[in-house]
């Protein structure tokens, strides 16, 4: 039998010493074939990434430490090279494309002399046989013009491009193994089909095997050979991806299935899987999973499972497949949907959005003269009844969330009229709209960074409480918070926390509350469950979706997700360059889109099940910069079907029916 390439055999991961020691990764075997993809699978905090920093020794100093294990490249025990030997073995042999690329790449040194330094460490590369093979992997991984931007900064590039450069330099010592954590989360449809596209390309051209670390079961069921499911730092479920996907074995395992929106499961919650991972540093005596498992009993409560090694070649943790243990009657599937909610017609309509124009001024000189203008928005159009949903879906850099700061006046509008409820909101200024701020909220995308760190959660939604006027004294809106945790799914005692003491979902929900305590009737919901694990999204739509039946708020959803389109939205506009190209209701345009560029953001979706997926419409090139857009549609340069009078005419609007509308000469 041939020798894999990389075998991990009881690998123990440590940070910090003694018995507060986070084991972040607990006894994990795994073995990957060249030119095999292998993915681990698993929630944030499950130890995923932790794996591939030990692989590579990259482990936080000081506190990080490997217990006990070992990592065999081709035989050889990379725990016992020294550091000066494992230096030449990263970006050598094995190369590692990191999560974010903005943090990962230099932002004062340009992308040739970073792609450089690899070539010049593990191949000996200099002068102008460097500069060549440069431009060769720029090349390689698709990024057009590579004499102009090898001479670039990381800052000059978009995110998609940030992600490919990051690929060149893990390319740069041609490795026999590549590490891609998390390589496309948060990234556009389209770029991401276009990273997977490249990552299944290079391996078939060079036969390196790929470790592929991500929560998203969609890249996972078109992407790897094999998987390892991850779960508070140990693998609970290995095998095929054919057999997995067709009947997964481990209950965490299937309730992630479950987990993940489509329009199927619109008129129903969806299945959330209650509670967290548990802490690390605990050292556990019962399966790790009990206590958020639906077919837990008292077995799995006082022992731990062992490893079960099967007949069809997987391997899972979990006494439902120990023969020697006796199973109660009520080990059965986890309980069945809730019953479904009755969907309320909308209202009147809240919101009118007419000809909206956000035109950035760019100054050049020592005078500041206006030399042109960034046309972010321009001419938009949109209206929102109570208690609906409206999706604003489009890639990265296309406008979405400049729409939604200038709705809520965070953002004065170049031109265009806002009229919310009966009154416009463009001719409020001052203490008026100061005064009205109150009906409308947003959401922002990263939670974090949209909290004080020296505010606690009390203070956070108190915050806007008192600039608005509402709860009266300190006692009613002590007591309207009480609430206002507890409807999102919060203890009263996390009011006194800091939001560094939060996970990513829970932070989520403090800024629901937030956005409420001042009783809104729409919330701008930008990119709310980007990047977040499957089980955490399933439970922040659930509540978006509680919250707008009970107090018949309207959302305008801007995200890339459209699995969550599908199952949240009640209508979806497709935005494209600052300009709105189709819109209707989410199950005829996801069902039968008219617009080209609707029909390759669908396409590029990654579907769990095979019958499901569609052939992917290859978009060449990125999205055109809004400073100087295209002649004639914005599209045509990247359009499969365009046609010469698209060159020269932006098309007007088509209406297929009274709810369904585009803009594209193909349809007029």
């Amino acid at each position: 039998m041939t020798r894999p390439l990389l075998e991990i055999s009881n690998l123990t991961t440590e940070l910090g010493e003694g018995p507060a020691a986070v084991r972040a990764v607990d006894h994990v075997s795994f073995s990957i074939s060249r030119g095999e993809t292998f993915a681990l699978l698993g929630e944030s905090g499950c130890g995923k990434s932790m794996t591939a920093l030990s692989i590579m020794r990259l482990l936080p100093r000081p506190a990080g430490h490997i217990r006990e294990g070992s990592v065999r490249l081709d035989g050889e025990d990379l725990l016992c090279l020294p550091e000066m030997a494992m230096r030449w073995v990263r970006g050598g042999r094995i190369g590692m494309i990191f999560q974010e690329p903005m943090t990962s790449l230099n932002p004062v040194m340009t992308v040739g002399q970073q792609i450089g330094e690899a070539l010049q460490l593990h191949k000996g590369l200099r002068g102008a046989a460097m500069r060549d093979r440069t431009r060769e992997l720029l090349d390689a991984v698709g990024i057009p013009d590579s004499v102009r931007r090898v001479k670039e900064y990381p800052h000059q590039l978009s995110g998609g491009m940030k992600q490919r450069v990051m690929i060149a330099m893990a390319l740069a010592g041609e490795p026999d193994l590549l590490i891609a954590d998390e390589p496309t989360t948060a990234l556009d449809v389209t770029i991401q089909a276009q990273v997977l596209d490249l990552l299944q390309q290079l391996q078939q051209d060079t036969g390196m095997a790929m470790l592929l670390i991500t929560h998203d079961l969609g890249v996972v069921a078109n992407l790897v050979d094999r998987l390892a499911v991850m779960y508070a730092g140990e693998i609970v479920e290995s095998g095929d991806r054919e057999r997995f996907f067709s009947a997964p074995l481990h209950p965490y395992s299937q309730q992630l299935f479950e987990s993940l929106p489509d329009m199927l499961k619109r008129d129903r919650p969806l299945t959330q899987i209650p509670g967290t991972v548990p802490p690390l540093n605990e050292r556990f005596d019962h399966c790790r999973f009990a206590e958020r498992c639906g077919r837990a009993w008292t077995q799995c409560e006082q022992a731990v499972p062992t490893w079960q090694d099967l007949s069809d070649g997987r391997g899972v943790r979990c006494f439902l497949y120990e023969a020697a243990v006796e199973q109660p009657e009520s080990a059965k599937p986890a309980a069945e949907w809730q019953e479904a909610v009755a969907v309320k017609p909308p209202g009147e309509r809240l919101l009118q959005v007419t000809d909206l124009r956000m035109h950035f001024p760019m100054h050049k000189g020592v005078l500041r003269r206006v030399a042109g203008y960034i046309y972010a928005v321009d001419g938009v159009d949109m209206q929102i009844a109570r208690g609906e949903t409206l999706a604003l879906v489009g890639e990265s850099g296309c406008g979405k969330t400049t729409v939604g700061k200038a709705i809520l006046q965070l953002l004065r509008p170049t031109t265009g009229q806002v009229n919310f409820a009966g009154t416009e909101l463009t001719t409020l200024k001052g203490e008026a709209l100061r005064k009205r701020r109150s009906d409308f909220q947003i959401i922002f995308q990263d939670p974090f960074s949209s909290m004080n760190p020296r505010m606690r959660v009390a203070e956070i939604i108190e915050e806007g409480m008192v600039a608005q006027q509402v709860g009266g004294n300190a006692a009613e809106r002590q007591a309207i918070i009480q609430q206002l945790l507890e409807k999102v799914g919060l203890r009263p005692e996390h009011s006194r926390r800091y939001p560094h003491e939060f996970s990513g979902g829970q932070r989520q929900r403090i800024c629901v509350a937030r956005a409420l305590a001042v009783q809104p009737r729409l919330i701008v919901c930008d990119e709310t469950t980007s990047a977040l694990d499957v089980s955490v999204q399933a439970q922040i739509l659930n509540l978006l979706k509680s919250l707008q039946h009970d107090l018949g708020l309207s959302y305008l959803f801007i995200t890339h997700n459209l699995s969550v389109v599908a199952y949240l939205a009640d209508r979806v506009a497709v935005m494209y360059l600052g300009r709105v190209v189709e819109e209707g209701p989410v199950e005829v345009v996801l069902a039968s889109p008219r617009h080209p560029y609707t029909e390759a953001l669908i396409s590029a979706v990654p579907q769990v099940d095979p019958a499901s997926r569609r052939d992917i419409i290859r978009l060449t090139g990125d999205l055109p910069s809004p400073v100087n857009p295209p002649e004639g549609c914005h599209f045509h340069p990247r359009c499969p079907r365009a046609e010469p009078r698209c060159q020269s005419a932006y098309p007007a609007k088509t209406r297929i029916d009274d709810a369904h509308w585009v803009k594209c000469h193909l349809v007029e």
